[in-house]
């Protein structure tokens, strides 16, 4: 063996050889440009289809990489596997007002589950500040998310938390919005808290299909209500959840929410934990058509107005190409966020790496009342989640877009496939983003779908003019 423990005498001087980097041609469905990809490194670069053998043969691009791809290896170590925790998905109860679908968390427990009194969530609050002040950097404000089932059954408790740590944490709610009343709209913007709602389409015959109460009364109206009361504030979302039902309407979903001046939004395919999920999953060669329309509506509005609704999970998808350690959102990378970067807390203190296995006792990581979140870190469970890598899961472990969508998510793959070393169910739809967005960084339209300021405080550390003519390969 050599000394620099490299078993093969390759000394890594050509691609796709020996020890020599592996860069792949992916036809992006350009008419003009054709993408070069590192699997490993997340690195890519556009050049022209007619001049794709000259890149690979020689000039620029080749030189200046090799050059750059210890680091980029390094920067992708840290990005998977050196984060802290620094965000937690709080369900201060288990109980929901509403019955939709394909809701991940079981319906005993939502029907009849456990509340968290205000005493009970401000002692849990101030055990995660005891525990970010001795792990984070000072000054640092973790991220709590009021979470669901539904946080606002349990409003008392949730605004006295938010009363009394507000300087300590970065706060945000997500709620299904039917409990949002005025003088709770007042106390969360008053204080700039993050709103998330729920919203499954942009007519109540759609939205109402899924998203529904005990009686089967549906939501759409009490939650544009809602929505006309936040027009101006800057801080709130909607999650629009996508199945078999809604999916041909995206396109009208998102001008729907564009006309009502909301800032962001999720576009998330239905997640298949349960079964009740499985049943309304829309098929990937089915969804992938209105949902790349409806990411080419929000590019229309914007050219028509100037006033962006950014698609946050595909955005994140997005910047996971431009610049992967700008991604904020924690899904879309192998090993997931889930219990390393974030964790949930149940209404009872339990503890799981991700709210999407709340019910599954068998991911259950220890209790933030006895034992903490250092044990729990520790624990078989988190450790199961941690491992999970995309070079074990097939197809991933040969899929040249693996760090761009991470073979998301391990519950459903649990859950739905029978293993977490199987991908989840939207494989396709990953990959069609992935090549969407390429094609937008070819075209020069990216920044119209990230939002503003996204590469503040960021640097470009490769920048690469293949060709002439030819779009930049670069690197921030």
């Amino acid at each position: 063996m050599r000394k620099d423990g490299v078993a093969a005498s390759s000394r890594g001087i050509h691609i796709n050889t020996g020890n020599g980097p592996t860069i792949q041609p992916i036809d992006i469905g350009h008419p003009d440009y054709i993408a070069l990809l590192d699997p490993d490194t997340a690195f890519w670069s556009l050049v022209k289809k007619t001049e794709l053998g000259g890149a690979l043969t020689g000039g620029s691009l080749l030189g200046q990489y090799r050059k750059k791809r210890a680091a980029f290896l390094a920067e992708m170590e840290a990005l998977r596997f050196g984060m802290n925790l620094s965000a937690i998905y709080f369900n201060p109860t288990e109980r929901c007002n509403l019955n939709c679908s394909y809701c991940y968390i079981p319906e005993p427990m939502r029907r009849e589950g456990e509340h968290m009194s205000p005493a009970r969530l401000i002692e849990a609050l101030g055990i995660l500040k005891g525990y970010f002040e001795k792990h984070l950097p000072r000054g640092t404000r973790p991220q709590i998310i009021f979470h669901g089932s539904e946080p606002m059954l349990c409003r008392d408790a949730v605004f006295a938390g938010i009363e009394k740590y507000g300087d300590d944490f970065r706060f945000g709610v997500q709620t299904n919005g039917t409990l949002l009343d005025d003088e709770a709209i007042g106390f969360l913007t008053s204080r700039g808290i993050g709103i998330g709602l729920s919203l499954d389409g942009h007519l109540g015959k759609v939205a109402d299909r899924t998203r529904k109460t005990w009686n089967g009364d549906g939501t759409f109206r009490k939650v544009s209500g809602v929505l006309e009361k936040l027009k101006g504030y800057p801080n709130h979302n909607v999650i629009c959840t996508v199945t078999a039902g809604n999916m041909r309407t995206l396109p009208e979903t998102v001008k729907f929410l564009h006309d009502r001046e909301v800032p962001a939004c999720m576009l998330n395919p239905v997640r298949c934990t349960l079964p009740g999920a499985r049943l309304i999953k829309p098929r990937d060669k089915d969804l992938v058509g209105p949902y790349l329309a409806a990411l080419d509506r929000t590019y229309e509005l914007y050219e028509k107005t100037g006033r962006k609704l950014i698609v946050a999970n595909f955005a994140n998808v997005l910047v996971s190409i431009v610049a992967p350690a700008a991604r904020w959102l924690m899904c879309d990378i192998s090993p997931c966020g889930g219990g390393r970067y974030f964790l949930a807390v149940s209404a009872g203190g339990d503890l799981f790496p991700c709210s999407e296995f709340i019910g599954l006792e068998a991911f259950k990581g220890g209790n933030l009342f006895e034992g903490g979140i250092e044990d729990a870190l520790e624990s078989p469970a988190f450790r199961k989640v941690r491992g999970r890598k995309v070079e074990d899961i097939e197809p991933c472990s040969r899929c040249s877009v693996r760090h761009f969508c991470g073979s998301p998510c391990p519950a459903e793959a649990h859950e739905m496939n029978g293993s977490m070393q199987r991908p989840g169910a939207f494989c396709e739809l990953y990959e069609e983003q992935v090549r969407y967005a390429l094609r937008r960084i070819a075209d020069g339209k990216e920044d119209a779908y990230l939002r503003d300021g996204w590469d503040a405080g960021m640097s470009t550390s490769i920048e690469i003019d293949t060709f002439e003519n030819a779009p930049r390969g670069d690197r921030k």
